[in-house]
């Protein structure tokens, strides 16, 4: 018995060209992937999500480096006392769990109002429906 795989990644062990999982009722065999990936809508897509996403990786990974450099290195700095007991580490260090809520806020926003839309774009172009 060979296994024969088709190029939307289905898998076929008959003679017949039915593929494993298939019932007599599934006719549609769903999207078209590799037209969908070639698509412009998608490249739209893909560029609009990573503008986003690798300048916040990048940014946040800097300041992220920068806490543990200052952390690591600069106890004076770090050790500078700010209110009371609570001292610049302290401070520097909840400043990350913010910085992580509000980047997580200004994707959210982002993706609302320009991922939804080239993603919208592209289902329509593809015939899908959300």
């Amino acid at each position: 018995m060979a296994l024969a795989t088709d190029t939307q990644g289905r898998h076929s062990v008959s003679p017949d060209g039915r593929f494993l999982f298939d019932s007599d009722e599934d006719v549609d065999r769903g999207p078209d992937f590799a037209a969908i990936r070639g698509s412009a809508e998608f490249g739209a897509l893909r560029r609009r999500f990573r503008r986003f996403v690798f300048p916040m990786t990048a940014l946040f990974m800097g300041w992220y480096l920068a806490f543990v450099l200052l952390a690591a290195y600069d106890h004076p700095f770090m050790a500078i006392q700010v209110l009371g007991l609570i001292n610049m580490g302290m401070v520097l260090g909840l400043a990350q769990f913010v910085s992580t809520v509000v980047i997580m806020l200004v994707y959210t926003r982002y993706a609302r109002l320009r991922l939804d839309p080239a993603l919208e774009a592209v289902r329509a172009s593809s015939g899908e429906h959300s």
